[in-house]
């Protein structure tokens, strides 16, 4: 028998300061290494940073032109400050000069297929996919996961915070919750299931449960679209809430949330921001159009009509952010309204005008990143919806338990992170932002 003492001390974090003038011993991947005359730097990966560190022939009696990139490496030197130019090195105020170097794993294959050592990865998306593994760890890959990941983090932290509990749904499921074509279809021991669209369903039922509920998971979508703004998985991040002053509490709490991300973003991805040279959005006043008014501002602005149409075209998308940009300074535009025949059977249409919803999509920068909406909450007006639009009642009874047994009004949203990542990261495809990207061509790596 063995028994391990218990370590707390398990972050992988450095307080360089507390080591300024000490030795510091790293383990890491060799990200970048330039061999001189006199010695070389060595840029080494380790969990949170990228370290310079400076080996002089005189210091250290390492064979410096056996190193490769991707080796792993224990190095051990001293902690001293320096200033470092180049963007994609963290921290860049401090250095290591070399005195010891263990080499603890090398590649397999030498040289690697793709260079990762540029200022820029310069492979065209099939080989970044296809090789992705690899083309991960280049530093501008691994910034726009970094900046992901902080998202998908503060969503749970915010709604937290404020008072949501997290939930976990099923993937695999009985019904599709917004029925269609684009739906898998899976042979679940003889009996047919599907992979869920949405946790909708789940959400809904939670919030009999707790009042207010978040979820952040995979949803699947069998669609077959090979375009630059779509996935057939994707990280949807959703909640769902009881409503006191009916939808816009929606609008309210996402602009909310969407405000927290950015402002943790600036905290924690400073380095990342400046190393892709992107600019973060501010949201500083919620801008609400209803569907209709979309298509004529479009059409009176833009001299293009889409007034016929029951959803919005990517195209006027595209505009109507330009328009609110221009107009008023946002480049966050929420969409409300939203034609009945065009929504799931579980949206809610305005009492106002039953052929309208009260739902909403949020665009930002030119493509929709949020559908939500008011939700049903009587089981006679889930009834009455489903028999009119010719739905089988009998194949939604578990899900419609829930209302027998008496609901609030009550709505939530899903928030796309592959697109609100694509989009804060200017990247012109969505899949960009996903780290093993699904789609009607691709099932691995």
């Amino acid at each position: 028998m063995k028994e391990l003492k218990i370590n707390p001390e398990i972050s992988s974090y450095i307080d360089f300061s507390s080591y300024e003038g000490k030795e510091i011993e790293l383990t890491g991947m060799i990200q970048n290494l330039r061999i001189l005359a006199w010695g070389g730097f060595l840029i080494l990966r380790t969990a949170n940073y990228i370290i310079q560190t400076v080996c002089d022939k005189n210091n250290v009696s390492f064979p410096l032109e056996t190193l490769t990139v991707e080796q792993t490496v224990k190095i051990k030197g001293l902690l001293q400050k320096a200033t470092i130019k180049d963007k994609s090195i963290y921290p860049r105020d401090y250095e290591v000069q070399v005195r010891e170097i263990e080499i603890i794993s090398s590649p397999s294959v030498n040289p690697l297929p793709v260079d990762t050592t540029k200022k820029e990865l310069n492979a065209g998306l099939d080989t970044k996919l296809d090789l992705r593994p690899l083309t991960l760890r280049h530093a501008k890959q691994r910034a726009i996961f970094k900046i992901s990941s902080v998202i998908y983090n503060e969503f749970g932290n915010y709604l937290t915070k404020v008072g949501f509990t997290r939930i976990c749904s099923p993937k695999i499921v009985f019904s599709g919750a917004e029925g269609g074509a684009n739906i898998f279809k899976i042979d679940y021991f003889k009996r047919n299931a599907y992979l869920a669209q949405s946790p909708q369903f789940y959400k809904q039922m939670m919030v009999g449960v707790f009042g207010r509920v978040f979820e952040e998971a995979p949803v699947f979508r069998a669609e077959e679209h090979d375009t630059s703004r779509h996935l057939n998985e994707y990280i949807s991040l959703d909640f769902e809430m009881m409503l006191q002053n009916g939808f816009e509490d929606l609008i309210v709490m996402e602009t909310n949330v969407l405000r927290h991300i950015f402002d943790e973003l600036k905290k924690q991805c400073q380095n990342e921001i400046e190393l892709l040279e992107i600019e973060l959005p501010s949201l500083e006043k919620i801008v609400c159009l209803k569907f209709s008014e979309v298509h004529e501002i479009v059409f009176n602005n833009f001299k293009k009509d889409f007034r016929s149409e029951k959803d919005l075209a990517p195209e006027e998308e595209r505009l109507i952010c330009e328009y609110a940009k221009k107009e008023w300074g946002t480049e966050f535009v929420f969409i409300t309204h939203y034609p009945t025949e065009k929504r799931p059977f579980y949206a809610m249409s305005d009492s106002a005008n039953p052929a309208e919803t009260l739902s909403f999509d949020l665009l930002f920068r030119g493509i929709e990143i949020t559908t939500g909406g008011q939700r049903l909450n009587k089981y006679e007006d889930y009834i009455a919806k489903m028999t009119k639009l010719g739905m089988n009642v009998d194949s939604f009874n578990s899900y419609l338990q829930a209302f027998k047994f008496g609901m609030p009004p009550h709505g939530g949203l899903g928030l796309g992170l592959e697109r609100l990542t694509a989009q804060i990261c200017k990247l012109s495809n969505v899949k960009e932002a996903s780290l093993f990207p699904r789609d009607i061509n691709r099932l691995e790596p």
